[in-house]
């Protein structure tokens, strides 16, 4: 795979061998969870339950654009679960570590499907390019 010219002048406009390598990074970091969830012993069915927990930060896009961006962001960052890792190896509680994981797995699965980080200039304008939902025809 050969890198693609250079970026337009585009924010976040990642392609070529950056983006498929940014994209690795994200199903490593999803496996890697999932083997450390099950080395704890989580349950399967909470794993499941809660994995696109973190999407609800999308409402944050009902108070604007720019506000949802930062609220989508602050939950698709490694910095927040790695708070509360922190948070559970202070309380020793094995529930907040295995949260921590499960939400890294969700940041890493969204990684590996080409979703980035958000820019306030629109939902589909993220750090990974521009990832734009396609219409049905009808």
């Amino acid at each position: 795979m050969t890198d693609s010219p250079a970026p337009s002048s585009r924010t976040g406009s990642v392609r070529g061998m950056p983006r498929f390598l940014l994209q690795l990074e994200g199903a490593v970091v999803l496996a890697a969870s999932a083997l450390a969830y099950a080395h704890l012993g989580g349950s399967w069915l909470w794993f499941a339950v809660f994995f696109l927990a973190p999407d609800l930060t999308m409402l944050g896009y009902l108070f604007g654009a720019r506000i949802g961006a930062a609220i989508y962001n602050a939950g698709h960052t490694y910095a927040a679960p790695a708070v509360l890792a922190a948070l559970g190896l202070v309380v020793a509680q094995d529930v907040l570590w295995l949260g921590a994981i499960l939400w890294i797995a969700h940041i890493g699965f969204d990684r590996m499907l080409g979703y980035g980080l958000k820019y306030a200039s629109g939902f589909g304008d993220t750090h990974l390019g521009t990832k734009q939902h396609r219409p049905t025809a009808a």
